[in-house]
C-alpha cells in the first residue's frame, strides 16, 4: 500500500504476495471494500487517544480536537487510505476506541446525547474528507500553481464588483492548516452542542 497505492491492493494483489489463492483470502474477508476496511482499522491503532475522556484534566474541548487532530495525521500519511476512509466502515476494536473516546470527550462536555451520537459522525466525516482532500491536492502537480492563482485572484478583486472578497482580503486565505483544521473541529463541536436533533419528517 505504501508503495503503489491502496487502489493497487486487491484481494488478487495479495495472494499473489502472499503465494496463495484468492479464494482462501475470502474465508477471511469478503471482498476488497472489506479489505480496505481492516487496513483502515488496523492503522487506526496509531490514532493519539491519551487526551481522551476520564477527566484527564485540561479543557474537554482541547482535548476532543486533539483526538480528532490525531485522527487526521493518520490519514495524512496514508494518502490513498484517506480516500477509502470516506467509504470504508472500519468496526474493529480500534475504531470503536476511537469512537468512545470522542463520545466520552462529547460527554464530559455536556453536549447532549442524542446530539453527541450525531456529532461523532460529523466530527470523524469533517476529519476523514479533510484528509481525502488533502491526499488529493498533494498528488496533483500544479497544485501549489494554482494556489498562487487563487492567491492573486482574491488580492487584485474589484472592491466594486467583489465588496466582501476585498474586504475580508487576506483573512480569506489565512491561518495554517492545523489552525483551520482546529476551528473547523471548534465550530462543529459548538454546533453538536447547540444544535437538538430532530427526527421529525
Amino acid at each position: 500500500m505504501r508503495a503503489e497505492g491502496l487502489q493497487r491492493v486487491t484481494m488478487r494483489r495479495l495472494a499473489q504476495e502472499l503465494d496463495t489463492g484468492a479464494a482462501s483470502l475470502y474465508v477471511y474477508v469478503a471482498n476488497t471494500a472489506e479489505l480496505h476496511a481492516a487496513i483502515l482499522e488496523e492503522l487506526l491503532g496509531g490514532v493519539d487517544l491519551r487526551p481522551g475522556g476520564g477527566k484527564r484534566g485540561g479543557d474537554w474541548c482541547d482535548r476532543l480536537v486533539s483526538v480528532l487532530g490525531s485522527y487526521t495525521r493518520v490519514l495524512f500519511e496514508h494518502p490513498s487510505l484517506a480516500h477509502a476512509a470516506l467509504v470504508a466502515r472500519p468496526s474493529g476494536p480500534h475504531y470503536l476506541a476511537l469512537v468512545e473516546a470522542i463520545l466520552d470527550l462529547l460527554h464530559e462536555g455536556e453536549v447532549p446525547d442524542a446530539q453527541a451520537a450525531w456529532g461523532v459522525d460529523v466530527l470523524l466525516q469533517v476529519a476523514t474528507a479533510t484528509a481525502a482532500e488533502q491526499s488529493v491536492r498533494g498528488r496533483a502537480v500544479d497544485a501549489e500553481a494554482e494556489h498562487d492563482k487563487l492567491v492573486a485572484a482574491l488580492r487584485d478583486v474589484s472592491a466594486v464588483t467583489h465588496p466582501r472578497i476585498a474586504a475580508l482580503g487576506t483573512a480569506l486565505l489565512s491561518g495554517s492548516h492545523e489552525q483551520r483544521l482546529a476551528w473547523i473541529f471548534r465550530m462543529v463541536i459548538n454546533g453538536a452542542r447547540s444544535t437538538p436533533v430532530t427526527t421529525e419528517a
